[in-house]
This record gives structure tokens, sequence and C-alpha cells, in this order.
């Protein structure tokens, strides 16, 4: 089967200006739902207020917030797919397309140490890719603006610490940097593996549907009881008081040394931007096949 890199070009310039401009339906639903539980008078407003942006957002076409992030695409590429092309360079291109097309504000600078000058197209991105069973390209593309990701944070604990270690860490990354990670977040927590593994498993678990619980019953009830106690904290909806500081937790594992128990919470804001597509391969080579995205 077969699948061209100009179809992933052109479905990731797509994905790149639907994240940003259209909330993801989960999101929305819980933010509704928020709203209806909101003790607090400000927090109900505010709430509202960021349904009505998102509704706009989505009617005229422009980004839910001005921040349109550091770019993140992750791929499924099934292993019976033959793709035309260097991937990477298409994902690159379907990028700068999309924010230079798509009129959003280009954020990345090519230095980050000295000079920092702007790339003028939002590239590179960070690309992630994994290899499944089948014969589908799956693309997702997230836009990570800086005010929720400049309070994220990464400990490497010992493993006496153990999941309450784990929990009092999270508890204590979001009290000190929820009010300004325009809160109702969605908290990503990883564990396992080494530093890094743990950051990238922080990230990915912003890509589930918020209120999305983990298979495994014993981080299932963990994620339940973390937002119960984020939500305690009274933080709130842009950190002005109130019961709905998270929407939701989710936490993803991975094996680990013996002697370690890394921990990264990567906090992500109320516009939980996400946009998804799927490329399906062709037996004959070099065909545009249609895509669809959700």
């Amino acid at each position: 089967m077969y699948i061209h890199a100009g179809e992933i070009e052109d479905l990731v310039r797509d994905l790149c200006i639907k994240a940003v401009t259209d909330l993801p339906g989960d999101v929305a639903v819980a933010l509704l739902a928020a709203s209806r539980r909101e003790t607090s008078a400000l927090g109900r407003e505010i709430l509202g207020a960021l349904l009505k942006n998102a509704e706009f957002a989505k009617e005229t076409r422009t980004p839910l917030c001005q921040d349109t992030g550091l770019t993140y695409v992750f791929l499924e590429i099934g292993r019976d797919v033959r793709i035309e092309g260097d991937i990477k360079e298409a994902v690159t291109r379907g990028v700068a397309r999309g924010y230079t097309e798509g009129y959003l504000r280009k954020s990345v600078v090519r230095d980050p140490l000295f000079h920092r000058e702007n790339t003028e197209d939002n590239t590179p991105p960070v690309i992630h890719i994994d290899i499944v069973p089948g014969s589908e390209v799956s693309v997702t593309v997230l836009p990570k603006g800086t005010g929720s990701e400049n309070m994220s944070a990464v400990k490497m604990l010992t493993p006496s610490a153990g999941p309450q270690g784990v929990m009092d860490f999270v508890l204590e990354t979001v009290r000190q940097g929820a009010p300004n990670a325009c809160p109702p977040m969605v908290v990503g927590v990883g564990v396992g593996g080494m530093m890094d593994t743990a950051s990238f498993l922080a990230k990915k678990a912003l890509l589930r549907p918020v209120g999305d619980s983990n298979r495994d019953p014993e981080i299932a009830s963990m994620e339940k009881k973390l937002l119960a106690a984020i939500n305690n904290l009274g933080i709130g909806p842009g950190g002005f008081g109130g019961i709905t500081t998270a929407l939701a937790v989710h936490i993803e594992t991975y094996p680990t040394h013996i002697g370690a128990l890394p921990v990264a919470v990567n906090l992500q804001c109320h516009a939980a931007r996400r946009a998804s597509g799927i490329l399906r391969g062709a037996e004959r080579p070099c065909s545009q096949n249609q895509h669809s995205s959700r």
C-alpha cells in the first residue's frame, strides 16, 4: 500500500489550521459541564466567555488564542504502508504552509540561546513517529503554547517516593503554576522510562480525549484522586477562584529502571488544541488519496 508524502503535507497543513481554530468537541463538552458545576459566579462567567470565544473562533476561522504554539506532530504509520518521499520534510512543509496560508502567528526561533531569530514559518516542528499495524497513516497535530508549557516540570524521584510521591509532585506543580497556565487545564503526567521518556509521556497524555481514563484501574483511580485534589486547591477558572482548576488528569506510564522513578507534569491550558486525520494507502504508487480529519 502506498501513500505519497505530498498527501501528508496537505493533511498537516489542514490540521495546523483546524487545531488552532476549532476547539475539540470533548473539550467544549467538558467546559460546558464545568460551567454548570462551578460554584463561583466569576468562575462561571469566565467559563462562559471561554465557550463564546471557541464559538467565535470556529465561525470566523481565527485562532482560539494568539499564541499558536510550537507544533508537535504525532504520526502512527501502518507497517504495510510505503511512503513515497521524505516524511519529515513533508510534515515540515505542511506546518510551514499551515502557518503561512492560515495567517497564524509564527513563534519559533532558530537559535534558542543567543540570536533567537524567528524562522518566519513556525518550523521546525517536533515530530514523533510510531510504527503500528495496518495500512493507514494517522496524523495528530498539537500546537503547544508557552503559557502552560512554562509552568510544566520534571523531577527524578527515588523509588521509595512511590505513588504518593508522584501525586505530591503533581499537586505542587499545579499549585505553583496553574494560575499562569490559563486554567481550567488538562494535566498530563508521565511516569517511567528515564527523564526524556517521562516528558514525552506527559505530552502524549494530552492527546487523550478529556476524561478518558487510563485502562489500568489503579492508575485510573490515581487520575480521579488527583483531579479531585487539584480542584480542591481553589485556583479556579482563570486563576480567580472556584472548583474548576482542571478538566482532567491523564497519566501515562512506561517501565523504568529499578533505581528510578521519573515524573513529568505537562500542563495544558483550557484551549486544549489538537486535530487528527487519517490517510489510507492505495494499491498503486503516486496516487493522491482523500484524507479524513477529526
